[in-house]
């Protein structure tokens, strides 16, 4: 029992990542909508690549977008608006108007007829509010006819039949003129002036029901498809309607899940979620195994991918055509302001495989998505340049344009046929994208990483641990920054993080704190404490200082990132002066690995920048008095020497990009011995 739970210990890093991956599918296959998959792709514009193909079934060819918002704009003009009439406002102006006459007979006014004029009144008002009067500002929007509600009466009737306040006196002074009574238009004008009020009023709940209704009666298909009709032959264009039509069949086809490959279904979309995942994390321990190691690391590369999932799938079930409002793009910017560029880019890919399982079109949009994350890979995003994050997001919007614009043309067949809905949604994207920055410094906090901004506080050399290196090891603090501005030029030189490179190298020979005095560059005199030690000895004292430098670095807690430098500085390399030595007095046969550091190998660009850097720097304190050509061979020499050691190959910097580096490095040290190149005449 007890060897049972030794072994379960023992192998507790590995059943961690196996429920991180099953986890994380399983969360992911919760959320999917299951269906099955249509097994044929297909684009507008382009040839049909399979055989001949007929209707699997029946179904109806669904309108599309456009439309269905033409249908929704015909049904919303021809729709009656409802208004509401107020009896009571009209019983409380024949009131008043009969109050209002009355008190003209008190006040003994001669007029003729007085009874007739006062009916005439009556009629003339009720005539008025037959239909009712308009608020004066009222505005009529869409069908001239409409239905008036009088009580608990709908009437259809005509808007024109409504008085507004600028027909009201006119129809009055007509009515006027054509009567017995037109003695009497200015008495009647100024008395219905101060009685009529308007008694209409727009009956938003009614409309808005009818309306409502409306839309849901608009019939979504416009033709029928029967089972073993023919559709579209091999080599035919998919033009408009043909692409309507498939389009359709792959809805119907999804929507069509028979309960018996229900399980079949879930496993296969299992099988492929669990493949991706396994995947990234071969891909992690193989490249990058100081991550794999790390649980904490891993879990936020899977939480950001799940976050970017789940976000897909919340959107496309509200509308699909917003999928390409969701910023992706932050996931290889997060990724590689933690780690490095290549795994961003590895990750954003295997997200994007991820999410094409759910969006339409999924080869337009996987091709958009990871060209904007190669861009978004490839592109300058120290953060703390803030403008750098601004040309990123120019630069994927861009991406974005030239891709959208380009399908439509092969699609449709003319760039003036563009919709600017999906431009919209770039653009938004690109807005999401700047909330980057205020996220990264969330995950700093909630997973203990380091981001360039963090890098920038780090890269002061009034800290407290650089400040006492410069106090006990002058020497080594001295060689620290040489190798940081030469770290930092090559870094800018081949498109590298160059702030990571200048603090990984202000960092990476700490360990020299605990005995500064067996390392050349704090020697004072001629006498070397490592003349009364024997060269396996001194080589255990050399070596030793890159795991000082860890602890000491955990000790004042500076990020692993950092860490990584000091661990990969030396690489596997050996100790080859205290090697020979020990081979000089030795008679018996060296085992190589006690006099080779630990490792791990650089593993990315960075980390192989400063090797070079670090050793060039080193070592070109031996040269005495040397020529252009001496330094240019004194550089080839020691990183050739490298590389054929094999010191670069879990790093992703290239033949071409080291070339560009040595140049670099070349340039540096003639500066520092002030030479001059000599030109050909």
């Amino acid at each position: 029992m007890k060897s049972f739970w030794k072994s379960i210990v023992a192998q507790q890093g590995l059943i961690y990542k196996s429920l991180l991956i099953l986890s994380s599918s399983a969360l992911i296959l919760y959320l999917f909508p299951l269906g099955g998959q249509f097994k044929y792709e297909f684009q507008k514009g382009r040839a049909w690549q399979y055989p001949d193909f007929y209707s699997p079934f029946d179904f109806s060819i669904l309108k599309s977008e456009l439309e269905l918002k033409k249908d929704e704009e015909k049904v919303i003009k021809n729709l009656k608006p409802y208004l509401r009439a107020d009896i009571n406002i009209k019983n409380q102006i024949l009131e008043k108007y009969s109050n209002s006459f009355d008190s003209l007979s008190s006040n003994n006014l001669e007029i003729e007829n007085f009874g007739n004029l006062k009916d005439f009144g009556f009629d003339l008002l009720n005539e008025i509010y037959s239909y009712g009067v308009l608020p004066p500002n009222y505005k009529h929007v869409g069908n001239e006819s409409i239905f008036l509600i009088q009580e608990q009466i709908e009437i259809s009737t005509e808007i024109g039949k409504l008085f507004s306040s600028e027909a009201l006196f006119e129809f009055i002074s007509n009515k006027l003129k054509n009567s017995q009574y037109n003695l009497y238009e200015d008495f009647f004008k100024d008395l219905f002036f101060d009685l009529i009020s308007p008694n209409i009023t727009l009956d938003q709940n009614f409309y808005e029901t009818a309306k409502r209704e409306a839309l849901q009666n608009i019939s979504r298909s416009k033709g029928f498809i029967a089972s073993g009709d023919f559709i579209v032959a091999e080599g035919e264009l998919v033009d408009d309607e043909t692409y309507k039509i498939l389009n359709s069949l792959r809805k119907e086809f999804t929507l069509q899940q028979d309960t018996p490959n229900f399980f079949s279904v879930v496993f296969g979309y299992a099988t492929l979620i669990i493949l991706i995942f396994t995947l990234l994390l071969l891909f992690i321990y193989n490249y990058r195994y100081d991550i794999y190691e790390d649980n904490r690391k891993l879990t936020f590369i899977f939480f950001n991918i799940l976050i970017v999932i789940v976000a897909y799938i919340l959107i496309i079930s509200y509308n699909t055509n917003y999928v390409f409002a969701v910023p992706i793009c932050i996931l290889p910017l997060i990724v590689k302001a933690f780690f490095d560029s290549r795994l961003g880019l590895y990750t954003h890919l295997l997200t994007v495989l991820l999410v094409g399982f759910l969006v339409p079109n999924s080869f337009e949009f996987v091709f958009l998505q990871i060209t904007s994350g190669i861009m978004t890979v490839k592109s300058k995003t120290q953060l703390y340049k803030r403008v750098n994050l601004f040309i990123t997001v120019g630069q994927i919007f861009f991406i974005y344009m030239i891709g959208y614009i380009s399908f439509t043309t092969i699609q449709e067949g003319s760039i003036l046929k563009i919709n600017f809905t999906p431009i919209a949604m770039f653009m938004l994207n690109g807005l999401l994208m700047l909330f980057v920055q205020p996220l990264i410094y969330i995950y700093e906090r909630l997973f203990r990483l380091v981001s360039d901004v963090s890098l920038l506080e780090l890269s002061d050399t009034n800290s407290t641990l650089l400040k006492e290196l410069s106090d006990k090891a002058p020497g080594t603090f001295h060689h620290s920054l040489q190798v940081a501005n030469l770290a930092e030029a090559s870094a800018n030189e081949i498109g590298a993080n160059s702030l990571l490179a200048r603090v990984g190298a202000l960092y990476h020979d700490i360990g020299k704190l605990k005995r500064p005095s067996y390392f050349t560059e704090n020697q004072k005199a001629n006498v070397s404490p490592h003349d009364e030690l024997t060269p396996r000895q001194s080589a255990e004292i050399i070596i030793s200082h890159v795991i000082n430098g860890i602890k000491i670095a955990q000790k004042h807690n500076i990020p692993d990132r950092v860490i990584d430098f000091i661990r990969t500085h030396h690489g596997t390399s050996l100790v080859f002066y205290f090697y020979k030595k020990q081979e000089e007095i030795s008679s018996e046969k060296l085992n190589l690995d006690d006099f080779k550091y630990p490792g791990p190998k650089p593993f990315s660009k960075e980390t192989a920048i400063l090797m070079m850097a670090d050793s060039v720097e080193a070592a070109s304190k031996s040269l005495k008095s040397p020529t252009v050509d001496d330094i240019k061979k004194f550089v080839n020499k020691i990183i050739n020497s490298q590389m054929a050691d094999q010191q670069f190959n879990s790093s992703d910097i290239t033949f071409a990009e080291i070339e560009l580096v040595k140049k670099v490095l070349f340039k540096k040290l003639i500066n520092v011995y002030q030479l001059r190149i000599e030109y050909p005449e």
